[in-house]
């Protein structure tokens, strides 16, 4: 299956998964495998050859920040909810879910935190970042790679 996936990510430019990803920031991973194949490619196995590169390159922390905004996007079009009533929370809690379980082991402390520290002190209404890079996402989990 990964051979068809970067034979895919070949035919539309790209040398390499993330190249493909980045040109799409904050489209979910969802919406990236649809693109690269609807009837035959999953989610899970695009997280994965992200993964696999962002192994190579030292940037796990930066695909983490990544899948987050990917996953507020896809629930979140309009921005953080301007309200965190009960029914609010719940959304930001299955989304916060969704991340952690795209979320490397090496990694899954730091993304519990960060959830913490979302639900517990939300970001303005109306917050939408549109990659890994956004201030609030790069402080809630900052670079640790060398």
């Amino acid at each position: 299956m990964r051979a068809r996936l970067y034979e895919r990510v070949r035919e539309r430019g790209y040398d390499t998964l993330t190249a493909f990803a980045e040109a799409r920031p904050a489209v979910p991973l969802h919406r990236l495998a649809d693109e690269l194949g609807e009837d035959d490619v999953a989610a899970v196995q695009v997280f994965s050859g992200l993964l696999a590169e962002a192994e190579q390159s030292r940037r796990v922390t930066r695909l983490v920040r990544d899948v987050l905004v990917r996953e507020l996007s896809d629930d979140f079009p309009d921005g953080w909810p301007a309200v965190m009533d009960d029914e609010a929370r719940m959304d930001v809690a299955i989304a916060l879910g969704r991340w952690s379980g795209y979320t490397p082991e090496t990694h899954q402390e730091r993304v519990d935190r960060a959830g913490d520290v979302l639900l517990s002190n939300p970001p303005s209404p109306g917050w939408r970042p549109l990659g890994p890079d956004d201030e609030l996402v790069r402080m809630l989990l900052p670079d640790e790679e060398a």
